[in-house]
C-alpha cells in the first residue's frame, strides 16, 4: 500500500505511522529541502487552514508550503471568527469547509477534534495539534531537523523535558521514536510526567525510556535535549502552574556540561525554559526547525493533495 493509500483519510496520530511510513515521508522532505525552487505540483488545490487556537510556525508554514507548491489558501486562524462561535459543531463546519476545498488542516482545543473531524470528511484531515493529545506533523519535522542536522535515529540518547502530561508534540514525537532503537529519557517534575497510556503504548512497542526529574543527572550522556514550555493554558489552576512554571530553565552553564556534538530542540514558543544567550550556539537548532516545517509540510501536502 502506497503511503497516500494508507493515508487518504489525512495524517491523524503518531500512531497510525509505521517506521517505513516514516522513512518514506522523511526521504520526500530531504527531497524538498535538496530542492528548494517553487512549483506548480498543487496548481487548482485549495488547502483551508482551520484554526481554531493560536499558532504562528504551524499555520504558517502549511501556507507557505502550499504556495511554494503552486496551491491556495483559505481558512481561519481564530474559533473567534468562525460559525464555531455560534455553536456549530465540528461535524458540520467540516462537511461544509470540504464543499470548498482538497484538504484541511485542523488544530483545535478539544483532544480527538483531528480523528472526529476524519470520520465526517471526504478529503484529507491533516491534525496541526489537538488539545492535550498530539501533534503529529510538528513531530515528523523535529525527526527531519535531527536527521538533517547530521544525527541518526538509531542509537540516540534523547532527553524530552519540560510539561510532558499536556504537551502534544512530546506525545507524538516520543510515538515515532518508539520506531526506532532509542533510547529516551522523560524529564519532568511529578505533577508533569508522561500520561499512563502513552506509556502504556510504549510499553507495547518495547520501547527504553526512563524517567527522572533532574536533566543534569543525564545532561552528559545526551545526544539531543528537546524542551517545551510549561503550558499556562492547559492548566485548571493557576497556583499548580504556578508551582512548576520555572522548574527547567536550561543555560550557558548548562550548554558547557554537553557532548561536542549535542544538540537543542525546542517546537517553540519559548518562554523563560531556555536562555537566549545560547541562541547562538551551534548546538541550539530550535530555529533550524521552524524551517525545516516548511519542506516537511511540503512533502505531506504533495503525497496527500497530488493527482
Amino acid at each position: 500500500m502506497s503511503f497516500k493509500e494508507k493515508f487518504r483519510e489525512g495524517i491523524i496520530s503518531a500512531k497510525d505511522f509505521s517506521r517505513e511510513d516514516i522513512d518514506y515521508i522523511l526521504k520526500k522532505a530531504k527531497e524538498m529541502v535538496q530542492n528548494k525552487k517553487n512549483s506548480e505540483l498543487l496548481k487548482g488545490k485549495i488547502l483551508a487552514t482551520l484554526f481554531f487556537e493560536p499558532s504562528t510556525r504551524t499555520r504558517l508554514s502549511f501556507e507557505s508550503a502550499m504556495h511554494r507548491l503552486g496551491g491556495r489558501i483559505i481558512g481561519f486562524h481564530s474559533g473567534d471568527v468562525s460559525s464555531a462561535k455560534k455553536g456549530e459543531s465540528i461535524a458540520d463546519t467540516i462537511r461544509t469547509v470540504e464543499n470548498y476545498s482538497d484538504g484541511i488542516v485542523i488544530r483545535h482545543n478539544l483532544e480527538g477534534s483531528a480523528r472526529l473531524a476524519s470520520k465526517f470528511a471526504k478529503i484529507p484531515i491533516v491534525n496541526a495539534g489537538s488539545g492535550s493529545g498530539e501533534h503529529p506533523t510538528q513531530a515528523l519535522l523535529d525527526l527531519l531537523t535531527i536527521t538533517e542536522e547530521g544525527r541518526k535515529l538509531d542509537g540516540l540518547n534523547i532527553g524530552i523535558m519540560g510539561d510532558l502530561k499536556f504537551g502534544r508534540t512530546v506525545h507524538s514525537l516520543s510515538i515515532l521514536l518508539s520506531n526506532y532503537d532509542v533510547n529516551i529519557y522523560f524529564i519532568s517534575p511529578k505533577e508533569l510526567m508522561m500520561r499512563n497510556r502513552d506509556k502504556d503504548f510504549l510499553r507495547q512497542r518495547q520501547a527504553k525510556y526512563k524517567e527522572i526529574e533532574k536533566y543534569r543527572d543525564i545532561l552528559n550522556i545526551l545526544d539531543v535535549l528537546y524542551i517545551t514550555r510549561i503550558q499556562k493554558e492547559r492548566f485548571a489552576d493557576v497556583e499548580e502552574y504556578d508551582r512548576v512554571k520555572n522548574i527547567y530553565v536550561f543555560t550557558k552553564k548548562d550548554l558547557k556540561e554537553t557532548k561536542d556534538d549535542f544538540k537543542i530542540m525546542h517546537p517553540l514558543p519559548r518562554v523563560t525554559e531556555i536562555s537566549p544567550d545560547i541562541d547562538d550556539s551551534p548546538k541550539a537548532i530550535y530555529f533550524k526547525q521552524t524551517y525545516y516545517g516548511v519542506p516537511m509540510r511540503k512533502a505531506i501536502l504533495a503525497e496527500l493533495l497530488s493527482d
